[in-house]
């Protein structure tokens, strides 16, 4: 394999080393600092990542960095500036302040970039001192991509020199293209219906790349917020980083939107991609983590033919900001960028004083260690949220008959997220970060009516977080690792067991697997069997009742009550109306039993205190589970 070190030594008078940095997924994690829990980390930040950018750019002549996407929302800080600061030309975004401190080249636009609506996106943005990308979001769509009036540029040309082998300066033009999700349009359908419109990612890029190349560009770069997945092209594909490798005349993908790291052991065997060298389609592409845990690195041997330039050689690696040690404690490998912390240290401090103001009280502690094997109280309180708020909004109308339901999802529940990502709100008082930790995102509340039979397949679709499991084998790994939390809706006012000795109706992503696949079993309704044809009303958010995550009957066509309000609104004022909450119910759902079978999962080592608050399941020590995690047996 080529090393750097190979990179700077054998360059020639025809050959330069070029270096592409990437971040991505910040979600405006400017500092090294945890809202949530409110406490400095050592695990996040654009503080840190700027240390080894520095470092980086020591190392080589010719640099280039990059941002992939996801820059304004994920914590309260994001929260804070959207809805209580805002922006001005004296008062920028942190996050646009401490990229144009660190000196980013471009960036592209990221799904959750629009959550906070269009013209705040514009004026955040409006700040940056690097080129904004994005070429499948249309002001005005024409009849085909390259004729597209788009939100913004939807590329640049970037003129750069480079220093060749013998020190001699070259012109070099890179084309940067920005691409994200077309599912924005379900997504954040508030902000954006009537305003703008989404293209597939590939039409796109095919459409552009050739007159990127025809107005001069020697190389270029697909910042691309999409996740690695299948090589199949597929329109309007969320995750089409493989695909769009494959189109000609890119040179190198930046890819994100998924939080996990390429290169890396967790794409060996994905079709098309080389997961220790860092090669999609033979091409170099990196994926950096999430909110600063990894600074992405390109390593490129160009070769000059006449006035073009080639990729002769690459080499890609991801560099962390920490180590986790084996006795799951976490070690700072870079220290704080001090021109980043300054940039930002005003509203750091102000979001600082927005976030521990007191709103309420809770009876008992609101922790996510187990949200993933029992309904737990992170999520419950939630849920009884948006029953009670609906419930309330709907009094007089034609669905107030119906049945009331509720869905939610423990966002926080470990995972890629480390073993530092749980909830854990002790009992007692309840300030304004708490609630932000128990709903990270700025979803709407919704209300959509379901059938029965739509409910059931919405409880399927849930049900695929786990592995099929084998009755009468011992210590098998419950979870499947691709299925994300957020998508584990446990759905309160019914009642359910869970099957895991069959298999999954549907694929981790969504995909229909088998259409006569049923773990759902016992489901009822005051304990009378649910019916296909009964109607209830469900109350969510806007990400889920817009389609996303792909569940049976959760669609715009179904909204009944689209609320004003997002869904933490709903919670900061459910806790502060009741004054004292106490989310403790009855388990609702549960395994079936399986004599001799036990089952394997890994959860938070703080999980071990709250083992006796979990009703309706046996649960022990297993021992060390991944890197900082505990391990956890369930008897079923």
């Amino acid at each position: 394999m080529t090393t750097l070190a190979s990179f700077s030594t054998r360059a020639t008078a025809r050959q330069a080393h070029l270096r592409i940095l990437e971040t991505t997924d910040l979600h405006a994690h400017a500092m090294a600092y945890d809202y949530f829990a409110d406490r400095p980390s050592q695990t996040v930040g654009l503080s840190r990542v700027a240390s080894l950018i520095k470092a980086a750019r020591e190392e080589a002549a010719n640099t280039l960095l990059f941002d992939n996407g996801d820059l304004l929302q994920g914590n309260p800080m994001g929260d804070y500036i959207a809805y209580e600061r805002g922006v001005t030309d004296d008062a920028p975004h942190p996050m646009i302040a401490a990229m144009n401190t660190v000196g980013f080249d471009a960036a592209t636009i990221g799904n959750h970039d629009f959550n906070y609506g269009v013209d705040y996106l514009r004026d955040c943005l409006s700040a940056a001192s690097f080129d904004v990308v994005l070429a499948n979001i249309a002001t005005r769509q024409g009849p085909e991509p390259g004729a597209d009036e788009t939100l913004f540029k939807p590329y640049a040309l970037l003129d750069r020199e480079v220093i060749d082998g013998s020190g001699a300066r070259h012109a070099l033009r890179v084309g940067v293209i920005g691409l994200t999700p077309p599912q924005v349009m379900a997504w954040d359908r508030r902000h954006l219906e009537g305003r703008v419109t989404a293209r597939d990612i590939i039409d796109t890029a095919e459409a552009l790349v050739p007159r990127m190349r025809a107005e001069g560009a020697g190389l270029v770069v697909a910042l691309s917020h999409s996740g690695i997945g299948s090589a199949e092209r597929v329109p309007g594909s969320e995750h089409a980083s493989v695909p769009l490798a494959a189109v000609p005349g890119i040179d190198v993908i930046l890819t994100g939107h998924t939080h996990q790291l390429f290169p890396s052991r967790n794409f060996i065997g994905v079709p098309e991609t080389d997961a220790a060298r860092g090669l999609i389609h033979g091409k170099p592409a990196v994926m950096a983590g999430f909110w600063g845990s990894h600074l992405g690195v390109i390593d490129l041997l160009l070769e000059r033919d006449g006035d073009s330039w080639s990729v002769a050689d690459s080499h890609v690696e991801t560099r962390p900001i920490a180590r986790r040690n084996p006795d799951r404690s976490v070690t700072a490998l870079v220290p704080d960028c001090a021109q980043v912390t300054s940039a930002v240290a005003q509203a750091h401090a102000e979001t600082l004083d927005y976030i521990r103001r007191p709103i309420g009280h809770s009876d008992v502690t609101l922790q996510s260690y187990f949200a993933l094997v029992s309904h737990d109280p992170s999520a419950r309180v939630v849920s009884d949220a948006q029953r009670w708020y609906v419930e309330r909004q709907l009094a007089g109308s034609d669905f107030a008959q119906l049945p009331l339901l509720s869905a939610a999802a423990s966002f926080k529940a470990g995972g890629r997220g480390g073993p530092e990502y749980y909830t854990d709100v002790s009992a007692g008082s309840v300030a304004l970060h708490h609630l932000a930790d128990l709903y990270l995102y700025p979803n709407m509340l919704r209300a959509v009516k379901i059938t029965g039979a739509e409910l059931r397949g919405w409880l399927e679709r849930s049900a695929g977080l786990f592995r099929q499991i084998t009755p009468g084998e011992p210590d098998q790994a419950l979870i499947d690792p691709e299925f994300p939390s957020y998508n584990f809706d446990a759905i309160d006012g019914i009642s359910y067991r869970i099957d895991l000795s069959q298999p999954s109706r549907f694929t981790a992503y969504g995909v229909l697997r088998d259409a006569t696949a049923s773990r759902i079993v016992d489901l009822t309704y005051q304990g009378a069997p649910v019916a296909d044809d009964m109607v209830f009303v469900v109350a969510t958010n806007s990400y889920r009742a817009s389609g996303g995550g792909e569940f049976p009957g959760a669609s715009q066509d179904n909204i009944v009550y689209a609320a004003p309000d997002t869904n933490r609104d709903v919670l900061v004022r459910y806790f502060v109306e009741q004054g004292q909450v106490r989310p403790v119910h009855p388990p609702n759902w549960s395994f079936v039993p399986m004599p001799a079978t036990s089952v394997l999962f890994d959860s938070s080592p703080a999980a071990s205190a709250y083992l006796d608050s979990v009703e309706g399941l046996r649960i022990e020590p297993a021992g060390d589970g991944e890197p900082g995690f505990a391990r956890f047996r369930i008897r079923l």
